[in-house]
């Protein structure tokens, strides 16, 4: 070996294991940025072992000082203050500084899902042109996470915060930019609106791997969804690239829109979909409120496939601080993915004014099936959040009932006060109802102020 190069690998070694590397931050930590408010939030990096790090927060003119481990991450805690800004973090190591600039406190949500998520105004909505020359909003902010893969969970994540304008909001989820409008609008604090949603995915790949191999049925479900050209259907795998990275930014709550990819196996969706709820929730160690909206109706292949996701949805909201939106009267049952992503927006956005922050008093769900109680051949059947229900069109031909052999047949049904009345001649002796139980059955029972009813199997 020549001295020359000696000296290099020498130089070379004693940079690593003697030299500093620079104090790197994740990608969810950018200019433009917003964080939760009223809370702790947690900041964290990279550096070199052991490196001391010092930290200041405009907001409250505070230094924290943190120290990396040997392993070079490093993490504190900050207090944040109630809704404002714009302010400046500044991050200073021993051989670099990184300045964050126009950081906004207030309400941070994550939206995730499938294309209906994702779609944006260039993808196609109702007056898109009108919304995107009108989206000027630069206390609203947002972070696309770009697609990617991953076998394992990862640390940091592709994207980068920026204001809402007419250029960002036309390429950025609709649905998101709806709920983030009107809760801007209803509040008057910045909203951060984080995408992390790929059309075509199924439920199980945004579930972590440990839900898998602790429960085998789960997995053996997986198998039965369809391999695709526009997605992974490997389970955990967006997991681990989109959502495993962001566990230690501080969210108010998540919205999800997904369902159409599980058709497949559509009999667990329920027991999977609140399975990786609560995933999620433990991870951030948080109950943070989780909002969905429950698929549209639209021709599937097979006559209920879709609706037997609808009613699983609905059978999830057993599970605590959920929330479901319809979309079974704004929608057309020949695309699957409606142009309406407006009233999606405004109704998540509306439920959670209501039951996270109690800004508004209104009703925000449509009829959703409590029970039903027998008197001799007719069933009484029972709504939650049905007060002043009434039909659209001159009769109410969506009930089914059947006997004790589990056989639907159609039955007669009539409003009475805010309770539905069904029989059937062909059934005599009624132990299970069934409402709207088709793929394609749009929206024909509303309540006072006008959400739809759900459909529903009794069974």
């Amino acid at each position: 070996m020549g001295c020359r190069h000696f000296l290099f690998v020498c130089s070379l070694l004693f940079g690593m294991f003697f030299g500093h590397a620079k104090i790197e931050l994740p990608n969810i930590f950018s200019d433009h940025m917003v964080l939760q408010r009223n809370t702790d939030v947690t900041l964290w990096g990279w550096g070199s072992p052991n490196e001391s790090i010092k930290v200041f927060t405009e907001w409250d003119g505070k230094s924290y000082s943190v120290s990396a481990g040997v392993d070079a991450k490093w993490s504190l805690l900050v207090p944040t203050p109630d809704a404002g800004g714009p302010y400046q973090v500044r991050f200073e190591g021993q051989t670099n500084t990184i300045t964050l600039a126009d950081v906004l406190i207030g309400e941070v949500w994550l939206c995730s899902g499938q294309s209906n998520m994702e779609w944006s105004a260039n993808s196609g909505i109702d007056n898109a042109d009108t919304e995107i020359k009108a989206a000027d909003y630069p206390n609203i902010r947002f972070f696309t996470v770009i697609k990617r893969t991953a076998g394992a969970p990862q640390e940091n994540v592709s994207g980068t915060w920026s204001k809402c304008d007419p250029k960002e909001m036309a390429d950025f989820s609709a649905v998101a930019y709806y709920f983030g409008k009107r809760l801007q609008g209803a509040l008057d604090v910045p909203i951060g609106l984080i995408d992390a949603a790929w059309g075509a995915s199924s439920a199980e790949v945004w579930t972590p791997q440990t839900v898998f191999e602790q429960r085998s049925d789960l997995a053996e479900s997986a198998k039965k969804i369809r391999s695709n050209k526009w997605v992974s259907v490997q389970p955990s795998s967006l997991y681990n690239a989109m959502i495993a990275p962001l566990h230690r930014f501080k969210i108010a709550g998540t919205l999800w829109y997904q369902g159409e990819s599980n058709t497949a196996n559509a009999e667990k969706y329920s027991d999977l979909f609140t399975t990786m709820i609560r995933s999620w929730r433990t991870a951030w160690n948080a109950d943070f409120p989780f909002y969905f909206v429950q698929i549209a109706p639209y021709a599937y292949g097979s006559p209920e496939e879709g609706v037997q996701v609808r009613d699983q949805q609905r059978r999830a909201l057993s599970l605590t601080n959920t929330g479901m939106v319809l979309t079974s009267d704004i929608c057309t049952v020949d695309d699957i993915h409606p142009k309406n992503k407006k009233d999606v927006g405004l109704r998540l956005a509306n439920m959670a004014l209501k039951k996270h922050y109690g800004a508004i008093s209104e009703e925000v769900n449509g009829p959703l099936f409590k029970e039903f109680e027998r008197n001799g051949s007719k069933l009484r059947i029972v709504f939650d959040h049905a007060e002043g229900l009434t039909a659209k069109g001159k009769k109410i031909d969506q009930f089914e009932l059947a006997g004790p052999d589990g056989v639907f047949y159609p039955a007669k049904a009539k409003i009475k006060g805010d309770v539905i009345i069904a029989s059937s001649k062909k059934v005599r002796d009624p132990v299970r109802v069934r409402f709207a139980w088709n793929n394609t059955d749009m929206a024909q029972l509303f309540n006072g102020v006008g959400l739809p009813a759900s459909s529903f199997t009794s069974d």
